[in-house]
């Protein structure tokens, strides 16, 4: 994974210190909240219902166990004991002190970790696949590409004051595991003709206008990807709206615009840029790289397994996936239990994860959109012992894919901007479907609660997705069907009048009923809905 250079670190010891200036004047009055508010926003320092919420950044949500157990400690020592792992791959702390935050960050950057960008109008926490370089299916390991981006967009003069957020994410595979369509930009890396180069699709996103990005081009070769990222912000950035925070994201220029224009005034832009020499050179790109080559694998690894524990092997057949190195998997941990709060891990829940990618993972873990956490290179002879310490920190949930791994937002218990709470409802679900032979009998169901138009919960794009409304000072939950992040992108449709906390979880259980009546052997729940249609399951939630 890539190391600091002096210049790295200069630069995040540079905000440590601008910001602990920051924080001194406001807390002496020299500065108003009015006046504070941009600047804590773009340390990642929000204020939430009761407390600050510090998002500290987790470049393509990948990090080694000195950060991980670095959380750990800013869980206990700066936290209530715990961190909340976030579906743009990065952690957020929910109970800050505003005086203690500048010690957070000067921790931090120790071990090469900060919070710039992880709020504001700017170019975001580039996100990527959890399974880099360790999938059999990716043409290439898209994190050196992510790390190239995350370094051209940190403090990039131009794209610093956006008209809105913006969100990048870059996969390299055909299956996406990163809902890569639903963002501002996503680039899928692909060869054609023996050449590496990028599909850019642009305009996805969710909120209140959910939209599925559009194809803007089909092949940028891999030496022409910074210009032609240049050329698509640069568009953006001039016409964007700045006047109506609603219509300011890059998805309503494209609806307003069209992408066919777009596209043109893309392509016109990056005649221009090309010629400016924003490109990096290969050796630049070539030093990236060389901190993302594979681990030093064991030759000739054992792909023998004990299945003999029922648990186990449970777990091994939902959580663990194939690598593309023999004798080796990818561990999935669920940050799910049935009844607790998706995507929480306590501070002694991290300190474990990271000794076990210490010692069993090369070094290396993975923050997921999905709120979980991943071991990328396990050895098949160590996976028992792997389950045997997560099942004693309440980490071996097996239940990966299934209805009760649950993506939640905070929702309105912690979250200024909520209209309902998503934790309390995500954990009622969690229960009703709480029997792990049930859930897999349903099989892969991936469900989805936002606590607010906002759509942190990604509801747009599950299965089965759920939206917390405010109805006259009333929760009140919209169900929608028919979702994906996928590759087979799509967006829910609601169903209809909303309701109860403890009527949603009611409803959900006679569409997953309609589902096991109709559905057709092998087939997921999406594959049915799609094959039966969206009046089917109607009727059975409404009668």
């Amino acid at each position: 994974m890539y190391k600091y250079d002096e210049y790295d670190q200069a630069i995040v010891d540079q905000r440590v210190d601008e910001f602990r200036d920051q924080v001194r004047r406001r807390l002496s009055g020299e500065l108003t909240e009015d006046q504070f508010k941009p600047l804590r926003l773009m340390n990642g320092l929000y204020l939430q219902l009761h407390a600050y919420m510090l998002r500290v950044a987790v470049p393509y949500g990948t990090l080694d166990g000195r950060q991980m157990r670095m959380l750990g400690h800013i869980a206990r020592k700066y936290d209530r004991g715990y961190g909340h792992f976030t579906t743009r791959q990065n952690i957020q702390f929910n109970w800050i002190q505003l005086d203690q935050t500048p010690d957070i960050l000067q921790e931090l950057s120790t071990v090469e970790m900060h919070a710039i960008q992880t709020s504001g109008n700017c170019i975001r926490n580039i996100s990527s696949d959890q399974f880099a370089g360790a999938a059999a299916d990716e043409v290439a390991d898209p994190r050196p590409w992510a790390e190239l981006i995350r370094q051209w967009s940190t403090f990039h003069p131009e794209f610093t004051y956006l008209p809105r957020k913006f969100k990048i994410c870059v996969i390299a595979a055909d299956e996406d595991r990163a809902a890569m369509r639903l963002h501002d930009i996503g680039i899928g890396l692909h060869v054609r003709d023996g050449e590496l180069g990028a599909k850019i699709y642009v305009g996805g996103g969710m909120g209140r206008t959910p939209m599925i990005s559009h194809e803007i081009r089909d092949f940028v070769p891999a030496d022409d990807l910074m210009s032609y990222l240049e050329a698509c912000l640069r568009v953006y950035n001039r016409y964007g709206r700045r006047d109506n925070i609603y219509k300011a994201r890059i998805k309503i220029l494209l609806h307003e615009i069209g992408p066919d224009e777009y596209r043109r005034q893309v392509e016109e832009e990056f005649a221009a840029v090309k010629g400016l020499g924003l490109d990096p050179p290969r050796a630049e790109l070539e030093r990236i790289t060389s901190h993302f080559g594979a681990p030093a694998f064991e030759e000739n690894a054992s792909t023998e397994i004990d299945r003999s524990d029922p648990d186990f092997a449970v777990w091994l057949d939902q959580n663990v996936k194939a690598h593309k190195q023999p004798g080796y998997a990818i561990v999935n941990i669920s940050l799910k239990p049935v009844g607790g709060i998706p995507g929480d891990a306590s501070a002694d829940q991290i300190d474990v994860m990271a000794d076990l990618g210490t010692r069993y993972s090369f070094d290396e873990l993975r923050v997921t959109h999905a709120q979980n956490i991943v071991l990328p290179h396990v050895r098949m002879a160590d996976l028992h012992t792997v389950w045997s310490t997560l099942n004693e920190a309440g980490l071996a949930e097996a239940n990966l894919d299934l209805i009760s791994d649950i993506i939640a937002c905070p929702g309105l218990d912690y979250c200024s901007l909520a209209n309902a709470r998503s934790i309390p409802l995500a954990q009622k679900i969690a229960t009703r479907f709480g029997s792990l032979d049930r859930q897999r009998d349903l099989g892969e169901l991936k469900l989805k609660i936002s606590g607010c138009i906002n759509a942190c919960g990604h509801h747009h794009a599950g299965h089965i997705g759920i939206l917390g409304v405010d109805k006259k000072g009333t929760e009140n939950y919209q169900l929608s069907l028919g979702g994906s992040g996928a590759e087979d992108v799509s967006l829910a449709k609601i169903t209809g009048p909303g309701f109860s906390e403890d009527g949603v979880v009611d409803a959900i259980e006679r569409v997953t009923d309609r589902y096991l009546q109709v559905r057709d052997p092998g087939e997921r729940f999406l594959d049915t809905y799609r094959r039966v249609g969206f009046e089917t399951f109607k009727e059975a939630i409404y009668g």
